[in-house]
């Protein structure tokens, strides 16, 4: 409901009004200008367009962090820890928290604030919970625009929390400039279950919960991880470091940001051609998603549509074949 006011609320603002307070780094209007561009209306994409374009030359200039782990690694500890230890350093933190959405009501949760009561109360953090909807990837369909968003208002820390360890959280390295996997102790079977792609594009691995009696086992965990990453190859000549971490002893959090602000010395020139590489795959998803959206809307596709699901799931019509009739409907053959 909260969404919807702002979205009102939005359309009676100018786009040059709302850029202008954005860029002062008012916090309100960066909410509503996120609502504006996660918004499926035809009238609102043409307004957040016009606004991100007015924005752009403001943005850019962020440290970009993607952070990622499977479910209990603890995550938001992490987030909230490492952002406060920013903040306390004189930086102005965004995160962007993509919570799951249910597959049967699409609703979210996003309880993501309540994971980091002390972040969301510092003066100079900003945490935006979205749903990740149906975008694969543990991603928001409009992180990326929202990442701008957050650029142009200030905020030189950008962090974004995917949903959690699968096969295609990696799409967050689409996005960011160092890629952060979280890990658990006892490496062994979770060694096993996450997916090798993921260590593959990971740029550091951090051992979250190295304290207590699990100190034993997080050193064993580094050293399985160190192992299995030898034979990997790194990025630019850069070997992802396998480091340890208490986020609830806050130990080590410092350590994690020395090791980025290296990455990104040691990678100099390299980010700029992977920010102009990850804008490239951007456009390419939106055309994607453009065309999907465009499909589903042409008339005559609409109209075959249900017959044609109905065959499929009767087995009376391969998948292939409604595919082929619904594009020749689509591009008029």
């Amino acid at each position: 409901m909260q969404n919807q006011c702002e979205g009102l609320r939005v359309t009676a603002e100018t786009v040059e009004g709302m850029a202008a307070r954005i860029r002062g780094g008012d916090r309100r209007a960066l909410a509503r200008a996120i609502t504006l561009v996660e918004s499926r209306r035809a009238d609102h994409r043409e307004r957040a367009e016009a606004l991100l374009e007015a924005l752009a030359p403001a943005a850019g200039g962020a440290v970009r962090i993607g952070i990622s782990g499977p479910p209990g690694v603890g995550k938001s500890t992490f987030i909230e820890a490492f952002g406060l230890h920013l903040t306390g350093r004189g930086h102005r933190v965004a995160v962007l928290a993509v919570d799951p959405s249910s597959q049967r009501s699409g609703g979210s949760i996003l309880g993501d604030k309540t994971r980091m009561e002390l972040l969301t109360r510092d003066p100079a953090a900003f945490i935006r919970p979205s749903p990740a909807g149906s975008t694969l990837g543990g991603v928001a369909r409009r992180t990326r625009e929202t990442l701008l968003l957050c650029e142009a208002a200030g905020y030189d820390v950008m962090i974004v929390e995917t949903v959690g360890v699968g096969q295609s959280e990696t799409a967050v390295a689409q996005m960011v400039d160092v890629f952060v996997l979280l890990l658990l102790p006892g490496a062994g079977d979770e060694l096993q279950g996450i997916k090798r792609g993921i260590v593959e594009v990971a740029d550091i691995l951090v051992v979250n919960k190295a304290d207590g009696d699990r100190k034993g086992a997080a050193n064993h965990a580094a050293a399985e991880y160190r192992h299995a990453l030898a034979l990997l190859r790194g990025t630019g000549g850069w070997t992802p470091p396998v480091l340890q971490c208490s986020a609830l002893e806050n130990r080590g959090i410092d350590t994690v940001w020395d090791t980025i602000e290296s990455f990104r010395a040691q990678m100099g020139d390299a980010l700029a051609e992977r920010r102009a590489e990850q804008a490239r795959s951007w456009l390419w998803r939106e055309l994607g998603d453009g065309l999907l959206d465009a499909l589903r809307g042409h008339p005559s596709v609409a109209r075959a549509l249900p017959a044609l699901e109905a065959e499929v799931a009767a087995g009376r019509l391969l998948p292939t074949a409604a595919a082929r009739r619904l594009l020749e409907r689509f591009l008029g053959g």
